[in-house]
């Protein structure tokens, strides 16, 4: 388990030649998830195919802003300027479910003309399908396959597409990557810190960016509200708990990071151009090896980069033709 580098909401599309089934699709998902539906094969495709473009620009922009890092430039403010800047970055499909069984294309012939769509993959399949969804997904051609016939297909569905979204696609993460130093990427694959930063960022964001200069995962919720979640090692408070002294906090202050029972977000706060905030900080494991600490970031401009408002924007679930 390692806690996710990068994530972000986005579109679904579901492909079926069963009007019937997508309708009820429809009424099934989440409403906070958007989610377009097609009966046609090839216009499916073609929809999905224009966004190449798009996803390879959106991963160009995410590696521009670590290389300005590299170069000097600091990386929180980078990405409150490109949620603000990237307004429509939840339109780009993270999943991609089809049936198999279709008169026009199987679901198979179908993803094979979507080689270099960069989503995740989800079959659906009858019973005499199994086999065939079986070696497909050992192929890695699919992610996950779901017979149509579990009793649950429901809950089921929810359940995959959920941990699908919030996988990140391979290039994001090593975008970010590129950021933590050894012993941060180590420290996040740890399973108890990565369950408690999961349910942290649960908490908190519906996206989020994991960075290792200075190290902590910076998010927006719902809204558009950022925040700062700094992170920290038990060997790493001492030189915080200095940088504070150095700072003019208070003698209180200072014996409280030293002690693990306070944040202050420095670097944070100096690449913001504000005074630093001091928050409580929360034990991610029992040894008490690393903390964490929420503090929100008062930014203007981010309420139409919230996923919430770009939600309202978009048109009710249709099936398109």
């Amino acid at each position: 388990m390692s806690f996710p580098l990068f994530n972000r909401p986005g579109t679904i599309v579901f492909l079926d030649d069963d009007p019937d089934y997508l309708e009820m699709l429809a009424l099934m998902l989440p409403r906070k998830w958007r989610a377009r539906l097609f009966v046609q094969p090839r216009e499916c495709i073609r929809q999905l195919q224009q966004e190449l473009p798009f996803w390879e620009a959106d991963t160009w922009s995410q590696q521009q802003l670590v290389d300005q890092w590299r170069a000097g430039r600091p990386l929180v403010p980078q990405i409150l300027e490109y949620w603000a800047r990237q307004t429509e970055r939840f339109s780009l499909t993270r999943v991609f479910v089809v049936d198999y069984s279709m008169p026009e294309m199987d679901g198979l012939q179908a993803l094979d003309a979507l080689a270099d769509w960069p989503g995740a993959r989800v079959l659906l399949t009858g019973q005499a399908d199994d086999q065939v969804a079986i070696d497909a997904f050992n192929a890695g051609l699919i992610q996950q396959f779901i017979p149509k016939q579990t009793a649950d297909i429901e809950a089921r569905l929810v359940d995959v597409l959920e941990r699908l979204q919030g996988t990140p696609h391979p290039s994001h993460a090593q975008t970010w990557r590129a950021t933590l130093r050894p012993e941060q990427a180590t420290l996040l694959r740890d399973p108890a810190v990565a369950g408690r930063l999961g349910a942290l960022a649960a908490r908190h964001w519906v996206e989020h960016v994991v960075i290792g200069d200075p190290f902590g995962v910076i998010g927006l919720d719902a809204d558009g509200a950022a925040s700062w979640m700094q992170l920290e090692t038990g060997i790493g408070l001492p030189a915080l708990a200095e940088l504070a002294q150095l700072e003019g906090l208070g003698a209180d202050v200072v014996a409280d990071v030293r002690a693990g029972r306070k944040l202050v977000d420095l670097e944070v706060s100096q690449s913001l151009r504000r005074p630093p905030q001091v928050a409580d900080a929360l034990p991610l494991d029992e040894a008490g090896s690393a903390f964490a600490a929420w503090f929100p970031l008062d930014v203007q401009g981010l309420g139409d980069a919230g996923y919430s408002r770009w939600l309202a924007r978009q048109p009710q679930r249709r099936i398109d033709s």
